[in-house]
């Protein structure tokens, strides 16, 4: 892990097209500034987080509707 440390109005640049400004800072919070493109996702990670628990639970379910429908298939009388 990279720490680096800013004061406000300071910048990070991640890549050429991504960067973190400083906005404010108090006691116990930091307010953070990110432009990026509008193809670049950006998250807080309890988001990102819960974002892909539920995609993964919708795959699984999916999945297994899927496989639950070959149960229900009529079976051809010769």
């Amino acid at each position: 892990m990279l720490v680096l440390t800013r004061k406000i109005d300071e910048e990070i640049k991640i890549g050429s097209n991504v960067t973190l400004r400083i906005l404010s800072i108090s006691e116990n919070q930091i307010k953070i500034g990110i432009e990026a493109p509008r193809d670049v996702q950006v998250y807080r990670a309890e988001v990102y987080d819960k974002v892909k628990e539920c995609t993964q639970m919708a795959s699984r379910a999916s999945s297994q509707k899927q496989m639950n429908l070959s149960e229900y298939k009529i079976k051809k009388v010769k």
